[in-house]
C-alpha cells in the first residue's frame, strides 16, 4: 500500500512540474524575452494585422507576388500542417503541378518552389529565382517599371543563415507590404 501511495505522489507531483508549473515558466521566459517571437511574429500594417512572418498565405491577384502552394489546404491552415507524402508519379500531385503550372506560367521555364509544396505546406518564403520570375507579371499589373520591382525583390532577398545554413530567400508577406508601400 506505501508503494501505491508513494507511485501516487510522485505521479501527481510529476503531472504538476511538467505539465503546468514547467510550460507556465516556459511561456512567461518567452513573453519577457522574445515576445513577438512567442506570439507567432504577427506583421501589423496602418494598426491591423495582416499576418505572420513565419506563416505563409495565399495570395492571388495579378498585382501581387504568389505564394508556394499549400499542402495544408487552400487558406494556409496550420491544423492541416504537413506534406502530401506524393511519389512523384502519383496522378494528384503531377495534376495539382500541372493546374500550378498552367497559373503561374508565363513562357519561360517556371522555377519549382512556385509549382510544389514544401513540406509543411505553411512555407512563407520563395526563392529569388521565384520572385523575380513573377516581376514582369506585377510590374505590368501595377504598371511600374520591372527595374522598380526588381530592386524591390532585392532589398527583400533574406541571406543563408550565419552564411551557410538554407537558402537565400524572400518573405513573400514582406515583399508584398514593400510592394504595397512603394506603390503610395
Amino acid at each position: 500500500m506505501k508503494l501505491i501511495r508513494i507511485a501516487c505522489i510522485y505521479t501527481v507531483v510529476t503531472a504538476f512540474l511538467l505539465g503546468i508549473a514547467y510550460p507556465l515558466a516556459i511561456t512567461a521566459i518567452a513573453q519577457l524575452t522574445m515576445k513577438a517571437k512567442a506570439n507567432g511574429q504577427m506583421v501589423t500594417h496602418n494598426g491591423e494585422t495582416i499576418g505572420s512572418a513565419i506563416i505563409g498565405q495565399p495570395f492571388t491577384g495579378g498585382g501581387y507576388f504568389h505564394s508556394r502552394p499549400s499542402a495544408a489546404g487552400t487558406g494556409y491552415d496550420a491544423s492541416a500542417s504537413s506534406g502530401s507524402n506524393y511519389g512523384p508519379t502519383n496522378k494528384a500531385l503531377t495534376d495539382r503541378v500541372a493546374a500550378s503550372v498552367k497559373t503561374e506560367s508565363m513562357g519561360n521555364p517556371i522555377p519549382v518552389d512556385l509549382v510544389t509544396a514544401s513540406g509543411s505546406g505553411l512555407d512563407p518564403d520563395i526563392s529569388p529565382a521565384a520572385a523575380y520570375y513573377q516581376a514582369p507579371r506585377i510590374a505590368q499589373q501595377r504598371h511600374i517599371s520591372q527595374d522598380t520591382v526588381n530592386a524591390l525583390i532585392a532589398r527583400q532577398i533574406q541571406p543563408r543563415q550565419l552564411g551557410i545554413l538554407g537558402e537565400p530567400r524572400v518573405n513573400v508577406l514582406a515583399l508584398n507590404l514593400a510592394l504595397s508601400n512603394a506603390a503610395h
